[in-house]
């Protein structure tokens, strides 16, 4: 039985060079501008659900749960929009253009804006205000860093060939060159939702908040190496465990979706963190196992 290939269903009988259809284009646009619609969306809820807690309610915000859901559909439609793009060979440099510009509003601008209103702007401080204050100033700050780190790692994305990660994986393997930016948002989105939505009120819990904001920024612009998964072949055999596994998977998701969606946001955000110590820790016990020369 013959395999089924998209990319070769996809190609014009009339165009001598074999290229695709001129609708098949169209097909990573679909979720590219799904991935823009959500970032606008979760923008708007988050107003609204700052508008909810101005009003006294501090408890369960669905608003807040809202653009956290959002953004973490974004975070998927991304992954499929370069996939289906390669799958069909349809990729272009506007539609490379298109998908930086989506990333910047759905997971610079959208979680900017969420980690804002959900983590500062209804911190409850004492000393007569001036900790609110600060706390305010300081928020303003650390999510306009989010924001400025994360345009900086989509333009250093689009104009880097080959970059090379401190501390090379390995050679079979492709690895992204700091966080990925829809990475991040996705610990922003995760630890929305698995907090209930309910806007922080205790200055601690914010100052936690800062540092994370912080952590996540210098994350996206460091040359430490993430797995990309892009060398995963979707369309290969599989076997029945990996179903198994798949299914198990998907059904935890779907009825213990808080702790696991945020065990796998601070996994994924760790394992840069625990690959680049790991590095560090080699090389030193490598040099240190050679025994110096005697004249």
């Amino acid at each position: 039985m013959r395999a089924f290939n998209i990319s070769e269903r996809l190609i014009d009988p009339r165009s001598p060079d074999r290229r695709p259809r001129r609708a098949a284009y169209a097909l990573p646009t679909i979720f590219t501008a799904g991935n823009i619609f959500l970032g606008f969306l979760s923008i708007m809820k988050a107003f609204q659900g700052a508008m909810m807690a101005s009003s006294g309610a501090y408890g369960y915000n669905p608003h807040f749960e809202a653009a956290a859901i959002m953004i973490g559909v974004a975070v998927f439609l991304d992954g499929l929009d370069g996939r289906i793009a390669r799958m069909t060979n349809t990729t272009s440099d506007f539609g490379r253009e298109m998908d930086s510009l989506a990333d910047s509003v759905s997971f610079g601008l959208a979680p900017a804006v969420l980690a804002f209103v959900w983590g500062f702007q209804f911190v409850d401080g004492n000393w007569q205000g001036l900790l609110e204050e600060h706390i305010h100033r300081a928020g303003y700050f650390f999510t306009f860093l989010f924001l400025l780190c994360g345009a900086a790692r989509l333009a250093r994305f689009n104009v880097q060939k080959n970059p090379i990660p401190k501390n090379p994986g390995r050679p079979d393997r492709k690895y992204f060159v700091g966080l990925p930016i829809p990475a991040a948002a996705g610990l922003v989105a995760a630890v929305v939702y698995a907090a209930g939505s309910a806007p922080l009120r205790l200055w601690p819990l914010s100052i936690c908040w800062l540092a994370t904001l912080a952590l996540l920024s210098y994350l996206m612009v460091s040359t430490w190496r993430y797995r990309s998964f892009k060398d995963l072949n979707l369309a290969s055999p599989r076997s029945p465990l990996t179903v198994i596994l798949y299914g198990a998977f998907i059904y935890l998701i779907w009825n213990y979706s808080h702790p696991v969606l945020l065990a796998m946001a601070i996994t994924y955000v760790g394992s840069g963190i625990v690959i680049r110590i790991g590095g560090i820790v080699r090389r030193r016990f490598r040099h240190g196992s050679v025994e110096p020369r005697h004249a």
